[in-house]
Parts: structure tokens; C-alpha cells; sequence
């Protein structure tokens, strides 16, 4: 098996344990994310299978039972989704020893494809887990980016480049050069994997439509009619981006929990170096210049803490707040009981207006913890209960 350079992931310890207490364990993810790597590396004692392998995957999905009986357990099983008509059988196999755990471990990229056949057969059984792109935490352990967040423009040229774990292996990779191959082998595999679509074209338009609306409420029927298309596809379109996990969407937070899932949402990307890749911002001078780099440093922040709470133990939910006269808070994160509230804000130059949107929230909310996330290294008192800090602090309140 081929040896790569590998960097810790801090998703290992829920990984471990989670195998030690379930017989089949799932991480979902975007290509490159370092799903595969993470596996080889963590699980060295597991025979591996990849389903990319047109051999492999035609076995697999033509007979089930053979493939299995051809693998001893434990094994890692990558890219599950090419072959879904394996989870029965998982299944059938699991439940003749339910107490022995950890015996299959899955990856999948196209969460759609494999959570349908996950829910059918292995409700239960199984351990679900999502691989997000390197985060500061995970960077800061590698001894050349110990303090790169801190100096603001190492950030940025961070946050251009983008934190699928290739750019640090290789710090001199060109982020054009590699955004490109990834979006064209991505289309042409995950998407037409998941959906014939004909016209590759519009779609690529449609995703740098939504790059240029992210950290804004989502109006998909605006989408549509720039992108010449029905509101009915774009509905597909993006249901693809989020189960492949190119885009993120943030639900807004509402003290009646169904009304959350219908409510209009907000657009991030996973990653900001492909949102910076669609944007056509290369250098840390041309992301100052533009109007919305607020909502690109925005989108980076969030996404970091999405990160950080997919590995944490304890279950948490990320929202943001916005009133019907247009009173917002960036980020509100909801977990052990209570609620956090965020404002982002790419600024060192801090005003107490910029409270206002968080001071509305705690009003309206009890037991509320309030900040705003900013450059500015020195953490500085704005009104009551209610402090500026560097914006890599979040990552120290999550844990």
C-alpha cells in the first residue's frame, strides 16, 4: 500500500471509540477531504477495498455475497456509494455477531446515495461521521503553521488556498491549477454520477452564481432565472452541492424547530479556496478589494467551527438569527443547554454599533454567551457581556 504524508486528524479519538462500540462505522465527506488517508493511516490493522476499482465495484454490485465472503474482517471499504447494494448484506453479516465491533469501516462522498441505504439497513448498527477539510487546529499542529492565523496576511493567502489536506502536503501547489482539476473530475464523476446532466456548462454557471451569493440568504428562484434554468433543477443542483459537500448551508436559528427547516437559509462553501477559486481571488491584495471579502472571511469562520463541532462529543448545531426587520446575528451555535452567539466582522477598527444585532438576540433569548470575531488580536470590551476578540478564539470557547 502506497505511504502518504500524513497529518493528524483530530476526528481519530471519536473514530477509535466509535468502532470499539459499533460493528460498522461511516465517514462521509468531500473528495480529497482525506477520508481514505485518515483510514489507511489510523486503522493499520484493516484489510482495505477501494470501489473505485471498476472490477471491485462491478463485483460488488453484482454480487454482493461473493464480495463479502472474498474480504476478512475488519476491512475499510471506500467510496461506498458506487455500490449500495453491499448494505444488506452488511447488515446480514453484522447481525449474526452484533457485539463484534468495529468490523466495517465506509467512506462515501455522495451522502444522499449512501444515507438512503444506511437508513434501510443499518439504523442501529452504525457510527456516523463527517471529514471536513484540514482546520486551523489540525494546521497549527504542523510546525510551519503553529501561528499562520494570527498573521493576517499568512491567513488569507490560507484562506485563498483553500484546506483540502493536498496544499499542505504540498504548500507549492498551484491553487488554480488544482481548483480546476478538482471542479472538472468532480462534475464529471460525483455529478453525473448522481444525476444526468447534460448541460455541464450551466451547471458550472450555477455554482459561481451561488459563489458570488455566499454569506446571503439563499434565493434559489433569483438563482434559476440568471442561470436560464427551472426552479425545479436548481432545487436538484443544489441538493447535489450539499450531498457532495461543495456547499454548506447555514438554517436560521428559531425557537420553534420545524420552522427552521423551512425557513430560507444562507450559503457557504465547505471550502473557501474553491469559493475564492470561483470568485477569481488569487492574492490577499485582491481579496481586500472587493465589496463582499467580509462574507468570504465570514464563510471561513463559520466553516471552522463547523469543523470543530463535528468532532466533538457532546451534539451541537450551528444557525444564524435574523428578525423580520432584518436584525442579524452571523452565527448562533446551540449546544449543552445553551446558546452562543457570533458576529463576524474582517475589521480591526471595532465600534459598539457593531453590538447591536447581538444585543437584540440576548433580549429576546436567555442564558446567551455574545462576541464578535475580528483581526484584532487584543480582546476588547464593547458593551455589557458583550467583548471583540480575535476571531481564532471561537475555536478555544467550542471546546
Amino acid at each position: 500500500m502506497e505511504q502518504k504524508v500524513y497529518y493528524k486528524r483530530k476526528i481519530e479519538e471519536a473514530l477509535q471509540e466509535a468502532r470499539a462500540h459499533f460493528p460498522v462505522v461511516l465517514i462521509t465527506g468531500a473528495r480529497q477531504a482525506g477520508k481514505s488517508t485518515l483510514l489507511q493511516h489510523s486503522l493499520k490493522d484493516y484489510s482495505y477495498v477501494n470501489l473505485d476499482d471498476p472490477q471491485k465495484q462491478e463485483l460488488a454490485k453484482n454480487d454482493p455475497e461473493l464480495f463479502l465472503s472474498h474480504y476478512q474482517t475488519p476491512i475499510i471499504i471506500d467510496e461506498i456509494q458506487y455500490a449500495p447494494q453491499l448494505l444488506p448484506y452488511i447488515k446480514i453479516r453484522v447481525d449474526q455477531n452484533r457485539r463484534k465491533y468495529g468490523q466495517y469501516i465506509l467512506t462515501g462522498s455522495q451522502t444522499f446515495q449512501v444515507m438512503e441505504g444506511v437508513s434501510e439497513s443499518l439504523a442501529g448498527r452504525i457510527a456516523i461521521f463527517h471529514l471536513f477539510p484540514m482546520s486551523w487546529e489540525e494546521a497549527r499542529e504542523i510546525p510551519s503553521w503553529e501561528n499562520a492565523e494570527v498573521e493576517e496576511n499568512a491567513m488569507m493567502h490560507q484562506l485563498i488556498k483553500g484546506f483540502y489536506p493536498e496544499f499542505f502536503v504540498n504548500p507549492t501547489l498551484n491553487p488554480n491549477t488544482w481548483h480546476a482539476s478538482y471542479l472538472a473530475t468532480y462534475i464529471q464523476r460525483d455529478v453525473r454520477n448522481i444525476k444526468a446532466i447534460t448541460d455541464l456548462g450551466r451547471f458550472q454557471t450555477f455554482l459561481a452564481l451561488l459563489a458570488a451569493r455566499t454569506g446571503q440568504l439563499l434565493n434559489l428562484s433569483e438563482v434559476a432565472k440568471e442561470c436560464g434554468i427551472s426552479h425545479p433543477t436548481a432545487k436538484d443542483w443544489l441538493s447535489i452541492l450539499e450531498s457532495t459537500y461543495i456547499i454548506y448551508l447555514l438554517r436560521p436559528f428559531h425557537n420553534n424547530r420545524s420552522k427552521r427547516l423551512v425557513k430560507t437559509p444562507k450559503i457557504y462553501f465547505t471550502d473557501t479556496g474553491l469559493l475564492c477559486y470561483l470568485l477569481g481571488i488569487e492574492t490577499p491584495e485582491q481579496l481586500l478589494k472587493i465589496f463582499d471579502r467580509g462574507h468570504v472571511f465570514e464563510n471561513m469562520v463559520i466553516m471552522e467551527c463547523v469543523k470543530k463541532l463535528s468532532y466533538r462529543k457532546e451534539h451541537a448545531e450551528c444557525f444564524f438569527y435574523r428578525t423580520a426587520n432584518q436584525v442579524e446575528v452571523d452565527l448562533v451555535v446551540q449546544r449543552k443547554g445553551h446558546l452562543e452567539a457570533y458576529e463576524i466582522k474582517f475589521a480591526k477598527t471595532l465600534s459598539k454599533e457593531m453590538t447591536s444585532g447581538l444585543e437584540t438576540f440576548m433580549k429576546d433569548h436567555a442564558s446567551v454567551h455574545a462576541s464578535i470575531l475580528s483581526l484584532k488580536q487584543e480582546t476588547v470590551p464593547l458593551k455589557a457581556h458583550i467583548s471583540a476578540m480575535h476571531w481564532s478564539q471561537v475555536l478555544s470557547l467550542l471546546s
